[in-house]
């Protein structure tokens, strides 16, 4: 499926398959692009949907905004870009991917979408950003006093950040929601996964094998198998 690339309210995107009255906003993680929505696409073609993935900050055509990668700015841009969408079609549905998740959670809370899928879901930032600066031996003391601090595995920890995921949880969730979880998700606790779906009524898959990133073929293929009957489930 080739897809036709396009501005959505100024964020480089693509538009996979031809035009439906319904279809999903697409959001990737961390490391990816607007690109990875290839496989899903297909899939949500083949049952009657049409899908736009967006690049985040510092991703794909957007290379030079990594530092505009933090919620204040995703979250007020991913509503806008639904707006935009929800005037082409008439039912709107969510993919989000990892921190696309998480940023979609933030950004659509009360949003009439149609339903939610969400892969290796980030659902509580600051459990993670603890076990993060349990990682790099970093205490809360340290981060207030130096505002942002590198780490060896890539993800600089920064005070700002952490007030404001503090100050805006996610508390309410209301769409019908997929989740599949890696059993081997190093981010996210299963008791964490666990936790959110029953709190908000999630249908949650656990594939054992799985990981954070799901990569091996065989991993993909399990992808493939819960998202598929997640749409089929849509209608």
């Amino acid at each position: 499926m080739r897809p036709e690339a396009f501005s959505l309210n100024g964020i480089p995107a693509l538009c996979w398959g031809r035009p439906r009255r319904r279809g999903f906003l697409y959001l990737h993680g961390q490391g990816g692009d607007k690109t990875e929505a290839a496989a899903f696409a297909a899939a949500a073609a083949e049952a009657g949907w049409q899908t736009v993935s967006v690049d985040l900050p510092g991703h794909g055509d957007r290379t030079a905004e990594a530092a505009e990668l933090v919620p204040w700015r995703v979250v007020p841009e991913l509503r806008c870009a639904l707006a935009e969408l929800r005037g082409r079609w008439d039912q709107t549905a969510l993919f989000g991917h990892s921190l696309g998740a998480w940023f979609g959670l933030l950004a659509y809370p009360d949003a009439p979408l149609a339903g939610a899928l969400l892969l290796s879901p980030v659902v509580d930032m600051e459990a993670l950003i603890r076990k993060m600066m349990g990682w790099a031996a970093v205490t809360e003391e340290q981060l207030a006093r130096e505002g942002t601090i590198p780490t060896d595995f890539g993800q600089d920890l920064s005070w700002e950040y952490l007030r404001y995921v503090r100050t805006h949880p996610v508390r309410r969730w209301r769409t019908p929601t997929a989740i599949l979880y890696g059993g081997r998700d190093h981010l996210t606790d299963r008791e964490t996964i666990e936790t959110f779906a029953g709190r908000w009524n999630c249908r949650l898959t656990a594939e054992p094998a799985g990981e954070h990133w799901f990569h091996t073929p065989e991993q993909l293929a399990a992808v493939d198998r819960w998202q598929r009957a997640a749409l089929a489930e849509l209608g």
